[in-house]
């Protein structure tokens, strides 16, 4: 081979790998100008769900607002509304709201041991931990933990000895789990998804028994109270303290009734006016002398009366929107508490707008005198704080984009809406 031919043979050696350096060069600025592109497409499609998430929320405000507030079911708009709720489109994008009703759940900051055991998978060691973690001493509660544990963790932190302020700082008590605490349904849209039913798979982890298992934060809030007005927001007469005259005259009852109400006084509830022996109807005559309020008074009158003048009242169950599991545990938690749990769904979806009053769990078979007295102040028919879930997902060509969950805690009572938690993340 000459001098010549070598030259030649260098020259197409340089050639060609100068064509497979430009290859690679135009292979990456592709790759880079795609990847941008995704990028930006993302970009994009983040910022319009984010807005969605928003514009869901507000149409869920004004909805709340826009409610009646003499009671609150499954019946109203908030809940009852697929044309305002479910996939609504918006600029490149759509929405879905969730919204629940905070009083449907037991109130960490004032449920008791005993209705904190009755929740699935609640061990005594969990539910002392949850009380001594929101009480104000250091003194451990059974087999619960105090500062002394929390500051001697790998990653110490303090315990709050005070109110939760918000449910998922129930994560940081001792013994409560992700698994716990969030269930099989993690993205909060109460269908049993792939996911959540295929076991180890893929995360969740789940029991891939083909029922969908929530967790404690589908029974566990901490913000629901009840303001002491009535249905028509107007503030409610206390029987301990009302005169004769006033009670007549702002509940509508005879004399001789609001006589026997000042005669025996000093309530503890608004239950102590009625007992096993009341009559079920008023006595027609017109004497002067007490005469005990009969059941049909009691039940026209319980929601306009009151035992404080307090404003407000927390930790109180909305019995029109609390699942079966929450009234159980307000009834004790045992097999006759579940049952009758039972009843008072089947005996709710009967009523066209919800019980009105605490009073009409008395107008079915399953409901003691003794009974109701136990959980009367324990319980509502109406809410005021509510949280709502705003699921928006990017529309592509393709199918569907990325989603933007937001989630807020919301107190209507107040103009405008006061708002106690939001969060905002992405699922892509």
């Amino acid at each position: 081979m000459n001098r010549y031919e070598i030259k030649n043979g260098l020259i197409l050696v340089g050639v060609l790998w100068l064509k497979v350096v430009l290859i690679a060069i135009v292979a990456i600025a592709v790759r880079d100008s795609r990847l941008d592109f995704k990028v930006r497409i993302t970009s994009v499609e983040e910022s319009r769900c984010r807005w969605a998430c928003r514009a869901g929320i507000e149409k869920a405000v004004a909805i709340l607002n826009e409610d009646t507030k003499e009671s609150d079911s499954f019946n109203d708009l908030w809940t009852d509304n697929e044309t305002d709720l479910d996939d609504v489109p918006i600029e490149g994008c759509r929405f879905t709201i969730r919204v629940v009703d905070e009083a449907s759940k037991l109130n960490i900051n004032t449920a008791t041991k005993e209705q904190l055991m009755a929740l699935p998978d609640m061990l005594e060691e969990i539910a002392d931990a949850i009380i001594d973690w929101r009480d104000s001493d250091e003194t451990v509660s059974g087999m619960g933990a105090e500062g002394e544990y929390y500051e001697t963790l790998t990653y110490p932190y303090k315990i709050r000895n005070g109110p939760f302020k918000t449910i998922r700082e129930l994560l940081l008590v001792k013994g409560v789990t992700e698994d716990l605490f969030y269930g099989e349904d993690r993205n909060f849209n109460g269908e049993l998804d792939y996911n959540e039913n295929d076991g180890d798979q893929s995360p969740p982890t789940d029991d891939s028994d083909g029922e969908l298992d929530y967790g404690w934060i589908e029974y566990l809030g901490c913000y629901s109270y009840e303001s002491n007005v009535d249905g028509d927001g107007a503030a409610r007469i206390n029987i301990n303290s009302a005169s004769q005259s006033d009670l007549e005259e702002s509940l509508g009852i005879k004399s001789s009734q609001a006589r026997w109400i000042v005669e025996n006084r000093s309530y503890s509830s608004i239950a102590d006016l009625i007992n096993n022996n009341s009559p079920e109807e008023p006595d027609q005559g017109t004497s002067n002398n007490a005469e005990p309020i009969d059941m049909q008074t009691f039940g026209s009158i319980a929601d306009m009366i009151t035992t404080s003048d307090s404003e407000r009242t927390d930790g109180k169950v909305n019995i029109n929107t609390a699942s079966e599991i929450v009234l159980s545990a307000l009834l004790g938690g045992e097999e006759s508490g579940m049952q009758l749990a039972e009843e008072i769904v089947s005996y709710r979806k009967e009523q066209l707008f919800g019980m009105a009053s605490i009073a009409e769990l008395l107008q079915f078979g399953g409901m003691s005198v003794d009974t109701f007295k136990e959980i009367a102040d324990l319980i509502t028919v109406r809410s005021n704080v509510y949280t709502i879930r705003c699921f928006g997902t990017a529309e592509r060509a393709s199918g569907d984009g990325l989603t933007i969950v937001a989630e807020t805690v919301v107190d209507r009572s107040s103009t405008p809406c006061e708002t106690f938690y939001w969060y905002q993340g992405a699922h892509y």
